[in-house]
């Protein structure tokens, strides 16, 4: 479903005991339900019960994961992973709680988070979140079409013939959104509920109105999107504001000080047992303030960003995986979070893109078939980002080139062969459904070899 409308609700009176319920209305951001998409579907397809993390704590697995709580007087979710999956996790944790939960508690305004709020929903449940998540709502839905496209591409999900930005004019007015009994806090909140204590602090990281929950009675922390068993996305290619480094580590810190025996991501499994807990936060902490450190360093020592996104790696002590953020990406984000895009070259102040001398540059190299015969060339030497840009570079001359297109296609392949990386993979292929399309509106035989 395309919007996280929500069901239909009374007016709710003040709950006393955490502070003012005020109706609020979810801004209609784009939610793709990802029908299309293997990749949301699949996490979780084959869990048949709810996985007990620890006594009364539960997890149904997704792209994002559900996670309930029972107590005495009824349950709390802790968000409620994407509409697709949003049925199937109910369904399953039906069985450890069959109505519908005291409270919702969501660590961040992302749709794979907020998915499943109506599904969740009960005439007397109450949402809490960090007072920024209005604010976030509201710019996610700002510029719902920009990142429509940037999803569908990331995440490979085909976008539905009515979300595409040709038909927006077309569209019908939408209903009205419904009311939510929304609960919002700044700094930190608590709830108590059968016996539990739910301390909710604003933690920001991957947003910034994202935060964790404490059970001090389980000792156990919900993290949210704080921690991945990845290096994590502080910068995301889809797009999106600024992500603190610093903020990271500042909120890593203080999870750290809980000394939590488990620790609940939103996304992947959980972490048992108090060693292996801090650990992992030390470890991502340490990574995390690294990067900054070196990167900060090389600007001052006047650096450019791409010699930093090369020279800056993790040391073997502290190396974590790059299949969802990587270092490099990281590297360039911190330093256009300080400093913004100019790079002090005087040629970049203007409105004209790099590539405007592209056409002229090819003429002097004979044209675009020898600049993709050069392409194929630094591609068999295992230089494939070369041989992509210089395939580009002979497009923008000739757009139709079919050597060209060619040199594309099967960089853009070799570099998905190589990926290890989530959120890169989803961009080749997009880069490669895009070139494929391009050669079949020229009936072009992709398997003749791009030099002929």
């Amino acid at each position: 479903m395309r919007f996280v409308a929500l069901l239909l609700f009374l007016t709710f009176p003040a709950l006393l005991a955490i502070g003012q319920v005020q109706d609020y209305t979810l801004p209609p951001a784009l939610e793709t339900d990802a029908a299309d998409s293997s990749l949301f579907l699949q996490q979780g397809s084959e869990q048949t019960a709810p996985q007990e993390i620890a006594p009364g704590i539960f997890k149904a697995t997704g792209f994002g994961n559900t996670l309930l709580v029972t107590t005495d007087a009824g349950a709390v979710v802790i968000d409620t992973s994407m509409p697709s999956s949003a049925q199937a996790h109910r369904d399953l944790l039906s069985s450890v709680a069959p109505e519908a939960p005291k409270y919702i508690i969501i660590t961040h305004g992302h749709g794979d988070h907020t998915g499943g709020l109506r599904t969740w929903m009960g005439s007397d449940t109450k949402i809490i979140a960090q007072r920024n998540f209005v604010e976030f709502r509201a710019y996610q839905n700002r510029l719902g079409g920009f990142f429509a496209r940037r999803n569908a591409a990331q995440f490979g999900i085909q976008l539905p013939p009515e979300d595409t930005p040709d038909s927006a004019e077309a569209q019908p007015a939408p209903e009205p959104a419904p009311k939510l009994p929304l609960v919002l806090f700044d700094d930190s909140y608590e709830l108590k509920l059968g016996g539990l204590t739910f301390q909710l602090d604003h933690m920001p990281g991957e947003t910034y109105d994202a935060l964790t929950v404490w059970i001090p009675e389980k000792k156990t922390v919900f993290t949210g999107d704080l921690l991945y068993t990845s290096f994590p996305n502080i910068y995301t290619l889809r797009g999106t504001r600024p992500r603190w480094a610093l903020d990271y580590v500042d909120s890593l810190e203080r999870v750290m000080a809980l000394k939590a025996d488990v620790l609940v991501p939103s996304h992947g499994e959980p972490i048992i047992g108090a060693e292996k807990v801090a650990a992992a936060l030390t470890q991502h902490r340490d990574a995390i303030r690294y990067v900054h450190d070196a990167t900060v360093a090389g600007m001052n020592a006047g650096k450019d960003v791409y010699t930093l996104m090369q020279e800056i790696t993790l040391p073997e002590e502290l190396a974590l995986p790059e299949s969802y953020g990587k270092v490099s990406w990281s590297v360039r984000g911190i330093y256009e979070g300080y400093v913004g895009w100019f790079d002090g070259n005087p040629a970049t102040m203007y409105a004209v893109p790099p590539s405007s001398p592209f056409p002229a540059l090819v003429e002097l190299a004979g044209g675009a078939d020898p600049v993709a015969v050069r392409a194929q060339q630094m591609l068999e030497q295992g230089e494939e980002v070369k041989a992509l840009q210089l395939a580009d570079a002979a497009l923008v001359a000739e757009p139709q080139n079919e050597a060209a297109l060619r040199v594309r296609l099967t960089a853009l392949q070799a570099l998905r062969a190589k990926s290890e990386n989530f959120n890169e993979a989803g961009w080749l292929h997009a880069g490669i459904r895009a070139t494929r399309k391009q050669m079949q509106d020229l009936e072009m035989d992709e398997d003749v070899p791009s030099t002929q």
